[in-house]
């Protein structure tokens, strides 16, 4: 290896305006190194050891994406550089694309920490505005996106209270009105007992009370019109029977499945005397059981919420591990039941049989949370938002799709950006679309694009079924967002 004079070096447009003094030092560390053509002149992801200037020959560059070196630039200019660009940064630094030889090439080459110690003392005002440029963006960048999923996670809290609030307080309506019923029952079985039956036909009720609340488990709700027809024939009924107030005792019978035919049962087994307080005390018990039943389904709702928050959270379960997609899907949209206005219509198209995969489930549920927030934000008040799933090529895909204005192709490309946001200031970090697009590629490998026209925009998400042999999912470099 040999190097280059100083001359030599004041012809490479990087150095072209050093003084002499910082020129002959370049030239003094510096080395000239060449390689054959096909030959990697740096890998990606190696510790990056070296800066490289182009002297003679052709170069590409090549990123690693899903396994696959795609060339990202191609060059023969002599003076293009590539490797340890940012060693003056930190000591901790990593080749973030592999450069290869197209042709037989030649390279000035500085050692990393030489090239480092360079930048740091001899542009010391330049360092702060890079520190400030990188190290400033990466911590802002932290800050902001624990802040962005702080306001997220409020958010989403409100909205699953809201749904949480529905079905207790319709159990603790309903336990009140239970109690009502349950002291009417008591009076009207001190009624029933006061010695007017016999024993025969007081057996007979109890068994017509048992018939009452298992027609009442089985009863099948009717269209509201059968309703209403159902209710008038029964306080028809009833007036007839000379029972005061039928059209109140009427409603709960027919949600009962009771109906004409069995209260003629009734009024035969138990006789005209004791028909009215029967057939009250046969109300009660019916009144009881769609109460419970009631209970019951408020119960199984907050029992249900509960369930989807904790699959939303993946609180308590491994951070890395197999799971169903729909089920994710699923848990984020109810987080979400609280925030649709009431005309954004939802419309749910998964596709039957889909495998399960290896994943980080909580960030996923991510993912999902910022492309339907995006999705709702660009709709407003009126729209359809579609989540679709399929499987293609051995991926698995989610599509979140919204009726929108669409994103103006003039600003799609850079959408991935972190800090990029064409929301208003201030309701918008840009951090949401740069951190999914960093789960999606760099933690499962997988691929999210865009495509989208006034009135219809698509988030496509590609994740693999199965994850490549012998790879854990840290192991696989990461991809920075597009540009």
């Amino acid at each position: 290896m040999t190097g280059l004079t100083p001359a030599e070096v004041r012809t490479l447009f990087l150095f072209e305006s050093l003084d002499d003094q910082q020129v002959a030092w370049l030239a003094e560390h510096g080395r000239v190194e060449r390689r054959a053509a096909g030959e990697a002149v740096y890998t990606e992801g190696e510790p990056a050891t070296c800066f490289f200037v182009l002297l003679a020959g052709e170069v590409r560059l090549c990123r690693t994406i899903h396994g696959e070196q795609v060339e990202i630039l191609r060059s023969a200019q002599r003076g293009v550089y590539g490797g340890a660009t940012q060693a003056y940064l930190d000591d901790q630094q990593i080749y973030r694309n592999g450069m290869w030889a197209v042709t037989d090439t030649e390279f000035f080459v500085l050692p990393a920490e030489t090239f480092a110690h360079a930048v740091r003392s001899w542009f010391p005002m330049a360092m702060h505005l890079l520190e400030g440029l990188f190290i400033g963006m990466r911590d802002t960048q932290t800050v902001v996106g624990e802040r962005e999923r702080l306001v997220a996670l409020g958010a989403l809290s409100a909205g699953l209270t809201h749904e949480l609030n529905n079905p207790a307080s319709a159990a603790v309506r309903a336990t009140s009105a239970l109690r009502d019923r349950v002291a009417g029952m008591r009076h009207k079985l001190a009624m029933i007992a006061d010695g007017r039956l016999d024993g025969r036909r007081l057996h007979a009720l109890v068994a017509l009370q048992e018939e009452a609340v298992e027609r009442a488990a089985k009863a099948c709700a009717l269209s509201p019109l059968a309703t209403s027809d159902a209710e008038d024939e029964l306080t028809d009924w009833l007036d007839d029977q000379g029972i005061a107030a039928g059209w109140e005792l009427a409603p709960t019978l027919v949600a009962g499945g009771l109906d004409v035919a069995w209260l003629d049962r009734v009024h035969a087994e138990l006789g005209a005397d004791d028909l009215e307080p029967a057939v009250r005390w046969l109300t009660y018990t019916v009144d009881t059981e769609l109460l419970l039943r009631e209970i019951a389904d408020a119960a199984t709702r907050v029992s249900k919420l509960v369930g989807a928050a904790k699959q939303y959270s993946q609180l308590d379960r491994a951070p890395y591990q197999v799971v169903d997609v729909h089920e994710l899907l699923d848990a984020t949209l109810v987080m979400f039941k609280g925030k649709l206005p009431p005309g954004i219509r939802m419309v749910r198209e998964y596709a039957p049989a889909l495998p399960p995969i290896p994943a980080y489930a909580a960030e996923l549920n991510q993912v999902w949370t910022n492309l339907i927030d995006n999705a709702l934000a660009a709709m407003g008040d009126e729209g359809t938002l579609t989540v679709r799933t399929g499987r293609v090529d051995g991926q698995l895909t989610v599509e979140v799709a919204d009726t929108g204005p669409g994103i103006p192709a003039a600003v799609r490309p850079r959408i991935f950006e972190p800090f990029f946001t064409t929301k208003p200031v201030g309701e918008g970090t840009g951090l949401g679309l740069d951190i999914s697009y960093r789960i999606v590629v760099n933690k499962h490998h997988g691929d999210i694009r865009v495509t989208s026209e006034p009135g219809r925009t698509v988030f496509r998400v590609l994740l693999p079924i199965a994850p490549a042999p012998g790879v854990a999912p840290e192991a696989v470099p990461e991809v920075a967002p597009p540009a």
